[in-house]
């Protein structure tokens, strides 16, 4: 296993023999893995083109790191814990040995289907264990997986599967998630039927067993492609480069970006910090409640904790279903001692009201995180009171799609904490500010744009079938540089806080001022559940704020209301950064990974709602007429 840091002090002296000397500090840790060939040149990279390679001619399967090499020592502990939608359904528990057995028996499944190395398999599935096992399974013969978080449109669907020319899609019946009983099935036919030309088999699991139609000749049912099959299977020995995943991001504009992830690397990096970040001991129950449709399941569901030997959870279901207990019921139940989930659900919980939680025992808790988006201070605090109990660090972290793997974060019970900082750079990491023009920004108690300016194991490779596209988002704003799009600052301490999107900065009479640092103190102004921040144009300051504001009850004095929280941004950052209008809305659009849409926001806070785009992939799209209502639009 990689090294596992101690200490404060031994973080320090890991991270600057990390930054003298990044190939040795990368060999060492790839070192604890089984490599079928070891690699010749650790490193060779420039970020002109960009060409970043790692572990060089090193050959291996990453399965037989996540299952192999732990059959022997671990092969009867629980790899995965299945928490059903329906409390009253059994959790199911799957060891080392069955989960080992199951990938092989799918993955046989699969090349009799005619599924070989490199051919790209979409997955469009609910939160079942037959998720993690497609995943696997699709690594295990080098075939490379592309996950699509299963409550995107048939439209988004269909884009993904053409853009990755697809020959195979992973599907089930329905997604039950809360009292809904989802078509996921259903969307895939939707999505073939809008010319997917590369797809010729639709494995289906039945998850629910309503009633399905199927598709002569293309559908076929997993329990019927898994009959008979062996439950070994030989893995597909792959280079260090080779493609592991596609996982598209939508793009600002345009079509949506499949973001490369090769094996070698992201193998290493994601176990390291797995390991360090939660600061992992043997026998802990980890719970990460994101979706594998999203990096975040990948990197924290499946592969870290499998590489390192992990217990890890599923979750199908949703934090308020049947109740908003259904978290601390499940830790409780579980014994969960890591906790893993995105400020948004924090919030929601939180404005749920503290009798969910208050009088929960959680004793086995020992470490929280959040992921997705900066947390803002309030949600910070409750959750440190109210889960945490004051006494479980909350590993604040920062990282990307693009990333593979955590970038800045508290280390959990070694890296003092600050509310809201992703505080210090994890071994390897070497970040910088700088300005417009792309000079670094040095010292401390600094702002500016965030970059990395040395190579990471999993670090982006390329944007499927457009390499230019992945040159001009990531690399070529800044040279020899990679642009992470974000705005920080970095503090007296060195700690680094992450102030929201570049183009979420608003320049007020020629300050810049961070959306984030705005919503922060919006959401500290009592009724105050969650707030969104935009800027828009502004005849004398260039550029106005406008705070859309949900409140938890009703407000009986809007005018009264609306000061208050003047009043409180005012204290918090300065009359510099009151907002110029305040909208009351019932709800933010919101992507199902849980992030704000601000270009939707944008666009009503400057009056031009003629193209919103599209608003169907939307957790919420209701919500986008009430606002425009409320705006008198």
């Amino acid at each position: 296993m990689s090294i596992q840091i101690q200490s404060l002090e031994q973080y320090r002296e890991v991270y600057q023999k990390s930054v003298a000397d990044p190939e040795g500090f990368w060999a060492e840790q790839a070192s604890s893995f089984q490599w079928r060939k070891p690699w010749r040149q650790v490193l060779k990279w420039n970020f002109r083109e960009p060409n970043v390679k790692w572990f060089v001619g090193g050959r291996l399967n990453i399965t037989e790191n996540c299952l192999d090499r732990h059959l022997e020592t671990r092969g009867k502990q629980t790899a995965l814990i299945w928490e059903p939608n329906d409390p009253k359904q059994k959790a199911r528990k799957i060891t080392y040995k069955q989960l080992y057995g199951q990938v092989c028996q799918f993955a046989n499944a699969l090349k009799a289907e005619g599924v070989k190395k490199g051919d790209r398999v979409c997955i469009y599935m609910p939160m079942v264990p037959e998720l993690t096992v497609a995943v696997l399974a699709c690594a295990r013969i080098g075939a490379i997986h592309s996950v699509v978080f299963a409550g995107f449109s048939a439209v988004s669907l269909s884009d993904r599967i053409k853009d990755a020319e697809c020959t195979v899609v992973l599907t089930s019946d329905f997604n039950a998630r809360g009292v809904k009983n989802i078509p996921v099935k259903q969307v895939v036919d939707e999505a073939l039927a809008m010319g997917c030309e590369s797809v010729t088999k639709v494995i289906v699991q039945k998850n629910t067993g309503d009633p399905l139609k199927m598709v002569e000749g293309r559908d076929i049912w997993w329990h019927d492609v898994i009959k008979g099959k062996r439950k070994t299977c030989k893995a597909t020995i792959v280079d260090s480069e080779d493609p592991l995943f596609i996982l598209y991001t939508s793009g600002s504009t345009g079509k949506p970006k499949g973001v490369v992830h090769t094996q070698g690397g992201y193998m290493v990096y994601t176990e390291y910090t797995f390991r360090n970040v939660f600061q992992y001991q043997d026998g802990d129950i980890y719970w990460c409640t994101a979706d594998v449709g999203w990096i975040t399941g990948h990197s924290y569901i499946i592969y870290g904790p499998l590489l390192a030997g992990a217990t890890t959870m599923m979750f199908e279901g949703v934090p308020t279903f049947p109740d908003p207990g259904r978290f601390w019921d499940v830790i409780q139940r579980h014994k969960v001692n890591i906790f893993y989930t995105a400020p948004t659900a924090i919030r929601a919980l939180m404005a749920a009201g503290d009798q969910w939680v208050k009088g929960r025992r959680m004793p086995s808790l020992r470490v929280l995180g959040t992921v997705g988006e900066p947390i803002n201070e309030e949600a910070w605090h409750w959750y440190n009171e109210r889960v945490g109990k004051k006494r479980c660090p909350i590993v604040d972290t920062w990282w990307q799609t693009e990333t593979g793997g955590i970038m800045i974060s508290p280390l959990a019970g070694i890296t003092p904490l600050k509310p809201c900082l992703a505080t210090l750079p994890l071994p390897g990491i070497q970040p910088c500010l700088v300005d417009a023009a792309g000079n670094e920004i040095e010292g401390n108690d600094v702002e500016g744009m965030l970059c990395i300016k040395y190579p990471w194991p999993s670090i982006i490779r390329t944007t499927y079938g457009d390499h230019e596209r992945c040159r001009t988002n990531y690399f070529a704003a800044f040279k020899d540089k990679y642009f992470t799009g974000d705005g920080a600052r970095r503090d007296a301490d060195g700690y680094y806080r992450i102030i929201g999107r570049v183009d979420d900065v608003i320049n007020v009479s020629g300050h810049r001022i961070g959306t984030a640092e705005v919503e922060d103190a919006i959401n500290k102004t009592p009724g105050v559940v969650e707030s969104a921040v935009v800027g828009y144009p502004h005849d004398i300051k260039g550029q106005g704020i406008y705070a859309y504001v949900i409140t938890g009850d009703a407000i009986s004095d809007p005018d009264a209301f609306k000061k208050q929280i003047l009043d409180v941004v005012t204290k918090e950052i300065g009359p510099i950064a009151k907002p110029d209008k305040i909208q009351l809305v019932p709800g933010l659009p919101k992507t199902r990974s849980g992030k704000i849409m601000r270009r939707i926001l944008r666009k009503i806070a400057e009056g031009d709602v003629s193209n919103l785009g599209d608003i169907s992939t939307l957790l919420n799209p209701e919500v986008v007429e009430d606002i425009k209502e409320g705006a008198g639009l």
